[in-house]
């Protein structure tokens, strides 16, 4: 796979995980929004505040200074005390329009290019596949505590338990038979 090629999948990857948190919040209401479950001292908000604060802060100046900027304040992503959702969105969003405008810049030739983070070296792809590790992990959360939290009212957000057969003659209607 050449750069270009694979940066647009992680693009797209990018924007798969952020819509995915997008529909699991979706499901749950602003109580719930703020509430943590029982031995999770995360709740929904401050994963959310946390993951926009952690892309502010690793894609902001991508290239040309280190991820971990000096005016990130890490523990305040952890409070939630007197926000909003939209407040805690506004974060979020933030965080993901520099991710993009980011991932938009960069081109072939700066994969290879090293950066930081916390004075660690790596290249752009390490650091991108470090970030999309971290969201992923995240994105797990947001999903696990907003099904938890709209319980009967959950729309799955794979293929349902019990329809797998359903989803799988869809697809071999879409691509053809596949090798097994």
């Amino acid at each position: 796979m050449n750069g270009a090629a694979w940066l647009q999948t992680m693009t797209k990857k990018y924007d798969y995980y952020k819509k995915m948190c997008e529909r699991a919040i979706a499901q749950v209401n602003d109580q719930d929004f703020f509430t943590p479950l029982a031995g999770n001292p995360n709740s929904l908000a401050i994963v959310i505040k946390h993951l926009g604060g952690n892309h502010r802060s690793r894609w902001r100046d991508f290239l040309t200074s280190d991820g971990e900027k000096d005016d990130r304040n890490r523990d305040w992503e952890f409070v939630v005390e007197g926000e909003t959702r939209q407040s805690v969105m506004a974060v979020w969003e933030d965080g993901w329009q520099i991710t993009f405008d980011e991932l938009a810049r960069l081109s072939d030739a700066d994969l290879e290019k090293e950066i930081t983070i916390r004075g660690e070296p790596m290249t752009v792809v390490e650091a991108m596949v470090r970030n999309m590790n971290h969201l992923a992990y995240h994105a797990g959360q947001v999903v696990h505590l907003a099904r938890q939290f709209a319980g009967d009212r959950w729309e799955s957000m794979s293929i349902p338990v019990g329809e797998s057969e359903k989803f799988n003659q869809k697809m071999r209607d879409k691509f053809g038979e596949w090798r097994g």
